[in-house]
């Protein structure tokens, strides 16, 4: 538990101060986005992936540290630096996402654009090598009914790129509100981590509770009012991070259950063909209301129809629907021991 603890702590702070450091330097060349829920629109630093990024590879880095001068083994460490290149990898292609990112006018709502939609899962589903030439995770897998099912090579060659493909992008599809993606990262980082100790997975709760250290102290600045917005880069890492924890772990269905509200995002997103926003129309007193009438098509449009809310409400409940998925993985838990 020590070498948990300590990752946890050192990504904390890492990223307390790395972010403090990259929102300077954000602004100083240029790499901002607006604050569409805001009155005035203000420019605010972009891409929180970074420092994110930066400071869990800081705690993962002190857990293969502990593992190899104080417990004298090196198992599964191969694992943990493919999972890890894996989520530079991705988090770095999230980074060129922002960095194209600009602010377009679609109908009568401002909107984010980046990459393309099919350069999306393209260029994410590259970031997956790093897992697949070392074959990282079980080719065995248990289905109800059908009892385990052995893979083989269609595990890593198939099955581990298209997992960390959908993973990252379905979760890049629900945000765009001050503290909504870390905010919500942090419930599901802690509820796998937590699974992960249970179950005595400690690579994937390093990675988790890696992640949650980050996110958390992120948090101080991407609580509203942002001082540094999200970006699309810390969807990516989260998503990334999340797949890799799991196959390490044999968590598949663990990360399926805390996932399944993007996967709904994704199904309500897909009624408009991709095309609809998550963000919401602002009045004149700072609340928000759905930008699509009575048509659904997000989590946020489900929330804003429900009543008048702020920007830091919406967040809120965006915490709370993913805190009650994320029951379900201890309800699992339970049935599974």
């Amino acid at each position: 538990m020590i070498e948990i603890l300590g990752s946890f702590l050192i990504s904390f702070f890492a990223c307390l101060f790395l972010t403090k450091v990259f929102i300077n330097l954000f602004y100083r060349n240029n790499i901002v986005a607006l604050d569409l829920h805001k009155k005035d629109k203000p420019k605010v630093a972009n891409s929180g992936g970074i420092p994110v990024m930066f400071s869990a590879l800081l705690g993962i880095m002190f857990f293969t540290a502990y593992q190899v001068f104080f417990h004298n083994t090196q198992e599964n460490l191969v694992y943990l630096f493919a999972a890890t290149l894996t989520i530079v990898l991705i988090g770095l292609i999230g980074f060129f996402d922002d960095l194209n990112c600009r602010e377009v006018v679609e109908g009568k709502s401002e909107i984010r654009k980046g990459l393309k939609q099919w350069q999306k899962p393209l260029l994410t589903l590259f970031a997956a090598i790093p897992l697949m030439v070392v074959r990282a995770g079980n080719t065995s897998m248990t289905f109800p009914i059908l009892g385990p099912i052995d893979f083989g090579l269609f595990y890593p060659l198939v099955i581990v790129p298209v997992s960390v493909t959908v993973a990252a992008n379905v979760i890049n599809m629900l945000g765009g509100f001050n503290g909504s993606e870390a905010g919500m990262g942090t419930i599901y980082f802690f509820s796998l981590g937590v699974f992960a100790l249970i179950l005595g997975k400690m690579v994937s709760a390093a990675i988790y509770f890696s992640m949650l250290g980050a996110l958390l102290a992120f948090l101080r600045y991407n609580w509203p009012p942002a001082k540094m917005l999200s970006g699309d880069s810390i969807q990516y890492v989260m998503g990334a991070a999340v797949i890799a924890g799991a196959i390490l772990g044999d968590m598949e269905r663990a990360a399926f259950i805390v996932l399944m509200p993007f996967f709904i995002e994704a199904f309500l997103k897909l009624r408009s063909g991709l095309k609809a926003s998550c963000l919401g129309k602002l009045q004149k007193d700072g609340r928000l209301e759905p930008p699509y009438g009575k048509k659904i098509y997000s989590w946020t449009h489900i929330i804003m129809s429900l009543g008048k809310f702020t920007e830091k409400q919406v967040t809120i409940a965006l915490m709370l629907m993913e805190a009650l998925f994320c029951s379900l993985l201890f309800i699992y838990l339970y049935l599974m021991i």
